[in-house]
């Protein structure tokens, strides 16, 4: 390769690398506007209600304990049996948990911000058996002293309540309590149990209407021995999350439908309860929850975000072309040239940031890439001096925006749709300069190059 020839690809390569300069300044805005747009969703979700995790309901049976233990008098050193009381809670979870979910949803703005917010009108029913002396052994069970049983249920936010909460126990109404009484659980509702005993209790159905408002995301944790959740809302890009998926969905442009089941032996739901540390919040027992995100999954941030990962790709693939018609037509085309352009391809990205923000992503690229096409052709056509390669050189940058839009689109598909893109551009450029001779390029003279491109064969 001839000096002048390895001067003009180093140049070409310089510049690529300078262009990076402008494509990370604009990628650092995209994270600084996500920030700004995620900090104003958060003050609305705290105008609002945040996003709303349910658990339960659970009977609780407050208890006094009393335990014999060791000690030792540290004057005497002599041991003696000391009888200490110890206070905790059993907890009983629903034979029976069903819930049926009608969820609507709506968008509250701020600015050029958007959240948005779901009212779920649930109907919540199941059966709960206590056993005989609460499962203790006849043996222990004299060391044991009992206050009034409640039911509680946990409702992350409880100001995403919309009703009047009323229970219905064996036929009879009564009214919930605010606050969980569980410091573990955190915030929610709970009704007084006077007609559970330890002698033992008939079987409980129970059955209550919860309108809840939350932002982003609804979790429902899974407290039956046997448990069905029945969600369905106007949303048509939901996210299902958490420890377990649907068994069955269906999803369209107006909105989803989906069904969980699950039992004990899958969520083991019982076991992690009674090893539950009030210490950390009972995490292990609060995590095995499931549900919808609300969120848009792919934002026009994100979409952004994935653009500019390919514009060094893009910018490469642009100059690769102008090279071609050097050593093919015998044109010479300035490094500043080169640059002009280079800066007009990263242009493109701040568009279509600014624009996605109001006009939406789809037609914030169509925009932006119209654009640049226009003017990148506009100027092509006159360093190419021919308005017939300068549109030709126009209508495979319009290509080339195609098959990015494709790429960014097909999440799944965009691996593959790459490797065989550049696998097509590779073979392209081969075929093109098959019959070059490469240590013939650059060493023409100048006044060579100047003819119009029209003129080579």
């Amino acid at each position: 390769m001839n000096r002048s020839l390895a001067i003009k690809l180093g140049m070409i390569a310089l510049l690529i690398l300078l262009l990076m300069i402008p494509l990370l300044m604009i990628n650092g805005l995209i994270d600084e506007r996500q920030e700004l747009r995620d900090g104003v969703l958060q003050d609305i979700a705290r105008s609002s209600s945040h996003s709303q995790q349910l658990i339960g309901p659970m009977i609780v049976v407050p208890f006094r304990k009393d335990v014999k233990v060791w000690n030792t008098n540290e004057k005497t050193g002599v041991r003696f049996l000391e009888t200490v009381e110890q206070t905790g809670e059993m907890y009983f979870l629903p034979e029976q948990f069903e819930l049926d979910g009608q969820i609507r949803t709506e968008t509250r703005a701020r600015g050029i911000y958007e959240a948005r917010l779901f009212h779920a009108d649930n109907r919540i029913d199941g059966r709960f058996k206590v056993p005989e002396r609460y499962g203790i052994a006849p043996k222990d069970f004299a060391d044991y002293r009992f206050d009034e049983p409640y039911l509680s249920v946990g409702i992350s936010d409880i100001r995403g309540i919309e009703n009047a909460l009323t229970l219905t126990l064996n036929q009879q109404t009564v009214d919930f309590l605010p606050g969980s009484r569980l410091g573990w659980l955190g915030q929610g509702v709970h009704v007084p149990l006077p007609m559970i005993t330890a002698q033992g209790s008939p079987e409980l159905t129970f059955g209550f209407d919860l309108r809840l408002q939350g932002t982003g995301e609804l979790q429902i944790l899974p407290v039956g021995k046997s448990t069905k959740v029945h969600l369905a809302a106007d949303w048509p890009h939901p996210s299902f999350i958490g420890n377990y998926l649907p068994v069955k969905r269906e999803i369209n442009e107006q909105g989803f439908s989906a069904d969980w089941q699950t039992s004990f032996f899958s969520t083991n739901l019982l076991e992690t309860l009674q090893a539950c540390e009030p210490s950390d919040g009972c995490e292990a027992f609060r995590s095995r929850a499931f549900g919808v995100s609300f969120v848009d999954p792919v934002d026009q941030y994100l979409k952004s975000d994935r653009a500019i990962k390919y514009a060094l790709l893009f910018i490469a693939l642009t100059f690769a072309g102008f090279f071609l018609f050097e050593v093919l037509k015998s044109l010479a085309v300035h490094p500043v040239q080169y640059a002009l352009v280079g800066v007009a391809l990263a242009f493109f990205y701040l568009l279509l940031l600014s624009l996605s923000e109001h006009i939406g992503f789809t037609l914030a690229y169509l925009v932006s890439a119209s654009a640049c096409v226009l003017l990148i052709g506009f100027y092509v056509c006159h360093v190419l001096r021919s308005v017939s390669h300068g549109l030709g050189f126009s209508a495979g940058l319009a290509g080339l925006y195609g098959l990015l839009y494709g790429l960014l689109s097909a999440e799944d598909y965009a691996l593959l749709m790459g490797s065989l893109l550049l696998f097509s551009l590779l073979g392209v450029f081969m075929v093109l300069t098959r019959k070059l001779d490469w240590y013939g390029v650059g060493a023409k003279p100048a006044a060579a190059m100047s003819f119009d491109l029209g003129e080579v064969k």
